[in-house]
């Protein structure tokens, strides 16, 4: 009787902890734009895979790009030529590190200076994880154009910023960004997303 009751509280414990880890529900296209907006901005957790492109003047390069987002910190991971090569960033909050591809590490005011040295310009960090998954950052005011007749972005213009959404793709239940380009003065950065997980 006491194994059983053993063999309950182990059974109800496991599926406590697979709740937890359960993602939150799809928000199928049909949603309002009302609905799905804040839904997107709370999401905490997502993972992508995708290639991007960056223009700054003359200058430019194209990298894979791996994202994690886990709450408030988000790694980046960039592989292709960046000049010198791959690097991982890791931002929460104001705290900013950079891994470079042989290994250095570098904090705070000396990682912002080494990201603009290998991108060519300060990438908004604190914004793009809204942007990626298009919506704007709740904590700024923005104007949004919507895709008519889709309850989802078309064009987003935020703290001097313009993301273009030029392409979606089914991603869990949902349908989320796939392709989009962001712009300001004379940088450009296209984005393609390849594949997305919750």
């Amino acid at each position: 009787m006491a194994r059983e009751a053993l063999r309950a509280a182990a059974l109800l414990a496991l599926a406590l902890l697979a709740a937890c880890r359960t993602p939150p529900p799809a928000l199928p296209e049909s949603v309002p734009w009302d609905v799905r907006r804040p839904a997107l901005q709370a999401r905490a957790h997502f993972e992508l895979r995708g290639r991007v492109a960056v223009a700054t003047g003359s200058e430019g390069f194209n990298a894979s790009l791996r994202w994690l987002q886990d709450g408030t910190r988000t790694q980046l991971t960039l592989e292709g030529p960046l000049g010198v090569g791959g690097v991982q960033v890791t931002a929460a909050g104001d705290a900013l590190s950079l891994v470079t591809s042989r290994g250095d590490r570098v904090e705070s005011d000396a990682a912002r200076a080494e990201l603009l040295a290998r991108l060519g310009f300060d990438p908004p960090l604190d914004q793009l994880r809204y942007w990626v998954q298009g919506v704007p950052d709740p904590a700024q005011p923005a104007t949004e154009t919507l895709d008519p007749g889709q309850q989802r972005l078309a064009t987003l213009t935020q703290d001097g910023w313009q993301i273009d959404y030029l392409g979606y793709r089914a991603a869990g239940g949902e349908v989320l960004p796939a392709r989009l380009t962001m712009q300001r003065e004379s940088v450009r950065v296209r984005l393609v997303v390849d594949d997305w997980r919750r």
